[in-house]
C-alpha cells in the first residue's frame, strides 16, 4: 500500500464561510482524529489530495504534515459536491504502523463469464480487518468462464495474508446468472404493460386474420342514377 504525503495548514476558522474561502483558495477543510488526541482542524491541497484518491483509492494512507509534525492517517470520509464532484471535506484517522483497522474495500470483477451469463454485483464492498500499511486497494473476482449459478460469496474473496474477514462469508457478493431468452423478456413486458394497464396495439398480420382492415365496398342502392358498363362492349 502506498504511503502519500502531505503539507496541511492549521485552521482556526469554522463555519460554511470559513470553508467556501478554504475552497476557494484550493484547500479541502479536513479534521484530523484519533489515539485519544484532540480533534485537529485543518486544510490539504485540493489538487494533491484529489490525486491521492485517485492513485490510492477509497483507503489512502497519507502522512500529514503540519507545522513541522508528521502523523499516519487513514481517509476515513470524504464529502463531494454531487454535481461538481469537489471534495468539500476529509475525516482522517490517526493510525501507528502495525496497528489493524477496520476498512471497506471495493469489490472488483475481472475476466468474463460464460456465455448467455448475466453478473450482478450484490456488494461493492466488504469489511475488512487489517494492519494499516497492508491495506489493498481492491479485492479481484475472478468470473472467468462461471456459468449461471456459479456465483460468488465473500468467503470465497482471495484476501491479502494477514487480513480478516468481517463479513458475512455466506453473503453473496457477485451473482452469476442465466441471460433472460427474448420469450422471456417478453412475457416480463406483456405483465409490466398490463400492471401499468397499458394495451399492445395487435400487429398487421393478427389483424388480418381477424378480418380486421379489411375494406368491404358498400352495395348501389337502386335508382341512384350511376351504373357499371360491361367491359364486352368496349
Amino acid at each position: 500500500m502506498a504511503d502519500f504525503r502531505l503539507v496541511a495548514e492549521a485552521r482556526t476558522e469554522f463555519g460554511k464561510g470559513s470553508a467556501r474561502r478554504t475552497r476557494r483558495a484550493g484547500r479541502v477543510p479536513a479534521v484530523l482524529y484519533g489515539h485519544g488526541q484532540d480533534v485537529v482542524h485543518l486544510s490539504l491541497p485540493a489538487r494533491e489530495f484529489a490525486a491521492v484518491l485517485r492513485n490510492g483509492g477509497t483507503n489512502a494512507l497519507i502522512t500529514v504534515v503540519l507545522d513541522g509534525q508528521e502523523q499516519l492517517a487513514l481517509t476515513k470520509s470524504v464529502q463531494r459536491d454531487p454535481l461538481t464532484r469537489q471534495h468539500e471535506h476529509v475525516d482522517l484517522l490517526v493510525v501507528r504502523r502495525g496497528e489493524r483497522v477496520t476498512v471497506d474495500v471495493p469489490v472488483v470483477t475481472v475476466g468474463e463469464s460464460g456465455p448467455e451469463t448475466l453478473l450482478s454485483v450484490e456488494l461493492n464492498t466488504v469489511s475488512l480487518e487489517a494492519e494499516a500499511t497492508a491495506i489493498p486497494e481492491t479485492i479481484e473476482v475472478d468470473v472467468t468462464g462461471r456459468g449461471a449459478g456459479e456465483g460468488v460469496t465473500a468467503g470465497d474473496l482471495p484476501l491479502p495474508s494477514g487480513a480478516t474477514l468481517l463479513t458475512d462469508p455466506e453473503a453473496l457478493v457477485v451473482n452469476v446468472m442465466g441471460a433472460p431468452t427474448a420469450e422471456q423478456l417478453d412475457a416480463e413486458l406483456s405483465e409490466a404493460e398490463a400492471e401499468a394497464g397499458i394495451e399492445r396495439e395487435e400487429s398487421a398480420p393478427a389483424q388480418e386474420a381477424a378480418g380486421e382492415g379489411d375494406v368491404v365496398p358498400e352495395p348501389l342502392e337502386q335508382g341512384s342514377g350511376e351504373s357499371i358498363e360491361s367491359t364486352e362492349n368496349s
